[in-house]
């Protein structure tokens, strides 16, 4: 097993991270009532918020987005007061960066499902790899492990049974086509496609790249995953009014809609599930 790593451009994250320098509150104060700044990734998330900030403005909530190249600093800007709510998220990933970073953020509203993806360029089907077969995934721990599972999910794997929290390429015990595993940095895994038999992409790199993920991906998580999306708050805000109000905007029938009629299937409302 080799493992590649890849640096998101310096330029981009510290662009993004001064894009969020102002209009939010500081931790521990109440968020303004009359609008609300939320971070996203560029992509389904922030389609998905921009059309959740035109119900919010129905209801006389303004919502300003920030937009983010990675998935650290959305999480980062959030603590330190420079948004008030975030949505890119799912829980395992929330957990690790909160144990990661001493942090106390929350989840206080489901939002969607973007179901992982694995693709190839060189077969049709995952049955026709063969022995020996390279295969990309993220080398993050939280979407890294969340390929292997749909690797297992479908009888492709094996885990051992006390490592399936943290699981990791080393913690796989039977791999009967003998995949060879290299970690990616997430974001460039579909222009590193051609390089490896197949690889696994988050769900909004995929679209980024001109990927669907119902029509083009040779394994599709399935749709009881536990990997659904969140809007995220700091502890002390979880029972804002104002973030209620958010939640409920992008909980409307309108946005679930948008949802259906935008992504026809490569990204699910979860909000119900």
């Amino acid at each position: 097993m080799k493992k590649i790593g890849f640096l998101l451009s310096t330029v981009l994250l510290t662009g993004a991270l001064v894009a969020c320098g102002d209009g939010a509150s500081s931790p521990g104060k109440a968020i303004n009532e009359d609008k609300i700044v939320v971070g996203v990734t560029a992509g389904p998330h922030e389609q998905i918020v921009e059309e959740a900030a035109k119900v919010a403005a129905k209801d006389g909530l303004e919502v300003e987005l920030k937009v983010f190249s990675d998935y650290i600093l959305p999480n980062t800007a959030l603590s330190e007061g420079d948004l008030d709510a975030n949505s890119y998220q799912h829980e395992p990933f929330l957990d690790t960066f909160n144990k990661d970073h001493s942090t106390d953020l929350v989840p206080v509203g489901k939002t969607i499902l973007n179901p992982m993806g694995v693709y190839s360029d060189k077969y049709d089907s995952i049955d026709d790899l063969p022995d020996g077969a390279t295969f990309g995934l993220p080398n993050d721990p939280t979407n890294g492990a969340r390929a292997l599972y749909i690797l297992e999910e479908n009888g492709y794997i094996k885990i051992k049974e006390d490592k399936r929290e943290t699981a990791s390429i080393y913690d796989i015990e039977e791999n009967p086509k003998n995949l060879k595993f290299i970690e990616l940095e997430a974001a460039q895994i579909p222009k590193q496609l051609g390089e490896v038999d197949a690889a696994a992409i988050n769900t909004n790199f995929a679209l980024e790249a001109g990927i669907n993920p119902k029509e083009d991906s040779i394994l599709l998580e399935s749709s009881n995953s536990p990997y659904v999306n969140f809007i995220v708050v700091r502890a002390e805000n979880k029972d804002d009014p104002t973030i209620q109000k958010f939640v409920k905007a992008y909980q409307s029938e309108e946005v679930r809609k948008f949802i259906e009629e935008e992504f026809k299937g490569s990204v699910l409302a979860s909000w119900d599930e």
